[in-house]
């Protein structure tokens, strides 16, 4: 195992594990490591994209000292290319293509003290287009041998929505750095789409028409297929661990509420009573509870229910304008509003609390940081920074203390999902 980073913790962080608590660098002893492209008679183009594309996932991994520069070698070769002799791992791959039009991709991971192979893979694709899912594999495959913390988010699908027009916005597909993109629905107003299962084959998204509708969509089928439909407002703010329940916004009488819908009996409970607005519920604390923004103090703050019961706690007591939220058991990360400009873009930043502590912990310091949300492993935050007329989709990952950001080039995201 590589002698990875070494961090100096507060003693809360040391005797509860609060991700909440600030994490100090100390030393920095990180392991080198280079990716050589050993592809033959394949599309140059991809094969360097693809050496671009893993070479940044290394650097996302934070556990490694990557050598950014483009190498190539023979696959079988037992010595490494002379720009990585000094290099402690040398990652090494190959594309190719065999006779059923399937793309292949052979990997190894090689100890460059020992001058062997530690771990061999191959790895196949159906869809060429797809390519950028096997340099996160490959990724995630040796962070996992390593036993790492999990970073399985790297493997799946970010899910958001676009705006193309007036009234007009599409839900796409994409892999977290961008690279992959493709257009699930057109036509339409379609907003805040939300994996609807753990193998990410189908969604919900909200189609507004004379009356807004929620449907899933199922990817491998096509087939749509209407949930409910609502007065108003109504948007699928959050889906429970197991996938069986929906937290819905819904306006049927004039102000928004927060719902709570049966994904197997189609029942529908009403969880906030407030004479206002009640919105963007989310599970919270295992889903006995749920986080949501209201304007009770007469501003959007983050309030929190027991699901059945009809008292409320505030959450937040930092910043003015807490405007969205997002959760992973009993931790929140909110976007606060933080100046007051009349003629200028405010600053929006993203926040980190626990339900069980009452530190805050600032996670962005400068931009408009919107959209939060939590990985499934609870180890990383998406979310989308616009700064300086630029904006761009961005990971933080909570224990390692880093933040990375990818280009947007897809007009302004409505919402996002992974």
């Amino acid at each position: 195992m590589p002698k990875f980073l070494l961090w100096i913790f507060t003693a809360a962080w040391l005797m509860a594990g609060d991700a909440t608590i600030d994490v100090v660098k100390a030393a920095k002893h990180l392991p080198t490591i280079s990716v050589e492209d050993g592809s033959i008679n394949f599309t140059k183009y991809i094969s360097k994209k693809f050496h671009k594309i893993l070479t940044s996932d290394l650097h996302v991994l934070s556990q490694f000292d990557v050598k950014n520069h483009y190498s190539k070698n023979d696959f079988p070769a037992d010595n490494v290319n002379r720009m990585n002799e000094k290099v402690k791992y040398v990652v090494r791959y190959r594309l190719r293509q065999n006779n059923d039009g399937l793309m292949l991709c052979d990997f190894k991971l090689i100890d460059t003290d020992k001058e062997s192979s530690i771990l061999e893979k191959s790895y196949r694709i159906t869809k060429q287009d797809l390519y950028v899912f096997l340099a996160h594999e490959i990724a995630a495959d040796i962070n996992d041998f390593f036993k790492l913390p999990p970073v399985n988010w790297i493997r799946k699908r970010v899910i958001f929505a676009r705006y193309i027009s007036p009234r007009n916005s599409e839900i796409v597909i994409s892999d977290y750095s961008l690279n992959y993109q493709k257009v699930i629905i057109r036509k339409g107003l379609n907003i805040f789409p939300k994996w609807a299962d753990e193998k990410q084959l189908s969604f919900y998204y909200t189609l507004v028409g004379e009356r807004p509708t929620l449907y899933r969509y199922n990817i491998v089928t096509g087939e749509h297929t209407r949930v409910t439909t609502s007065e108003g407002m109504l948007v699928c703010s959050d889906v429970s661990k197991d996938y069986k329940q929906l937290l819905l916004t819904m306006a049927p009488d004039g102000q928004p509420d927060v719902y709570l819908y049966d994904v197997k009996s189609e029942d529908t409970e009403r969880i906030t009573h407030y004479k206002g607005i009640d919105v963007g519920g989310q599970f919270l604390d295992d889903g006995k509870r749920i986080a949501f923004v209201s304007e009770r103090l007469g501003h959007p703050n983050i309030f929190a229910q027991t699901i059945g019961e009809k008292g409320v706690e505030q959450l937040v007591y930092y910043g003015k304008n807490n405007n969205s939220c997002s959760t992973f058991r009993n931790y929140v990360v909110y976007t606060s509003r933080e100046t007051n400009n009349a003629f200028t873009q405010n600053a929006f930043n993203l926040h980190l609390i626990s339900t069980q502590t009452e530190y805050v912990r600032h996670l962005t310091a400068t931009g408009v940081n919107q959209f939060p949300k939590f990985s499934s492993d609870g180890g990383a935050i998406i979310f989308i920074k616009h700064f300086k007329r630029q904006s761009a989709l961005g990971i933080i990952r909570l224990k390692e203390n880093k933040s990375f950001l990818f280009p947007l080039k897809v007009g302004k995201i409505q919402s996002l999902d992974w």
